[in-house]
């Protein structure tokens, strides 16, 4: 076997850049997985833009599909040759946060303010690949805790199938499912993007009844409509917040997903709720939120707001990988362009700034 691999590492603000690396060594709980196909996340844009603070050096990326290369010597029930994907986040599942019902928190700490340029947190949690330990925009991966958090790939499914499975589908359904969605219920998702895309669709499975879905790019707002929506706003068309109190009779929305990370969308998603709803955070913000009094009623509006960060391990990608064998989600239609590895700054730029339709990349090296 080859000792050096390929890899897209960060080097400083505004560069990553595909250079030599030695292919990790694998220990006992771990597992050496080549990488088929990944992608590039929004995330990957903040640490390439130097908004979020990564080490120099470090591989980026957190969403590998791949075959196992190598499996540590306490790793069982699986083998070398077995294709299998694993979440972003990959908890070890014996922390204080993974007992106590989080495991996507696992491994969670403050940094002291002025540290990390990040207003004093640094968003550990159970997210290691591309943050804390080498990533997956790579040839090899190493998997950490292998037995908790590698999934076996059921037979047919393609990669591009599966690919949005550890992060993108993860977070957006656990949108929709922090957000107390019932039978019947009005849900107005913000921002369609892949994980606001993937939010609609776990709106649907959960049993939302009207879904309202708000975007200034047309084109997503027809994928939307594929992914469950069923009326669509663009906000360059209309003042949303209006529109929606019109279409609920001035109820209100019973859900809002902010699936986007601005102080416009999450103020918006408040305003739109009735009393008692549920506003269910997806955004990455980069700056202080601000919450109106108007909106929040004075803080007397029975309002809650769940925050996410996507669930991994192993139980959560079969469940996902199961709704898609089940034909009951195609996430296909995101997944609008390839790269090979060597092109992952192309495929960057082309990502960053949105252009030619790019809803997300497979990554092949």
């Amino acid at each position: 076997m080859a000792t050096m691999m390929k890899a897209a590492v960060f080097v400083e603000s505004g560069r990553i850049e595909v250079v030599d690396k030695r292919i990790p060594d694998v220990g006992p709980n771990d597992a050496l997985i080549r990488i088929t196909t990944t992608t590039i996340c929004g995330t990957d844009v903040h640490i390439l833009k130097g908004e979020y603070p990564v080490a120099k050096g470090l591989t980026i990326g957190h969403e590998p599909v791949g075959v196992i290369e190598k499996l540590g010597s306490a790793v069982q029930g699986y083998q070398e040759g077995q294709r299998v994907i694993a979440g972003a986040i990959c908890p070890n599942f014996n922390s204080y946060a993974a007992q106590d019902g989080a495991p996507s928190q696992d491994g969670s700490y403050l940094v002291p303010q002025g540290l990390c340029g990040c207003h004093g947190f640094k968003a550990t949690a159970g997210w290691r690949f591309g943050n804390l330990i080498d990533g997956t925009q790579a040839e090899y991966v190493l998997v950490p805790d292998a037995q908790a958090n590698l999934a076996p790939i059921p037979d047919g499914l393609t990669d591009e199938q599966v690919l949005m499975c550890p992060d993108i589908m993860s977070t957006g359904f656990k949108g929709a499912e922090n957000a107390n969605i019932r039978i019947g219920d009005t849900v107005v998702v913000f921002a369609q993007g892949p994980i606001g895309l993937c939010a609609t669709a776990g709106a649907r499975l959960l049993g939302a009844s009207t879904i309202i879905t708000v975007d200034g790019n047309d084109h997503r707002l027809d994928i939307s409509k594929k992914m469950g929506a069923d009326i669509t706003l663009n906000f360059k068309n209309c003042d949303v917040v209006d529109e929606i109190m019109k279409l609920t009779g001035g109820r209100g929305a019973d859900s809002a997903i902010e699936a986007l990370g601005t102080q416009l969308t999450f103020e918006s998603a408040l305003r739109v709720l009735k009393p008692g709803g549920t506003l269910s955070s997806l955004g990455v913000y980069s700056t202080d939120l601000k919450i109106p009094l108007s909106a929040f009623a004075a803080g007397l509006g029975d309002h809650k707001i769940n925050t996410a960060l996507c669930p991994g391990g192993k139980e959560r990608m079969r469940r996902l990988m199961n709704v898609v064998q089940s034909g009951r989600v195609d996430l296909g239609a995101l997944v609008t362009h390839q790269y090979k590895l060597d092109n992952i700054v192309a495929a960057y730029d082309l990502f960053a700034h949105q252009r030619d339709g790019v809803l997300k990349i497979a990554i092949k090296p």
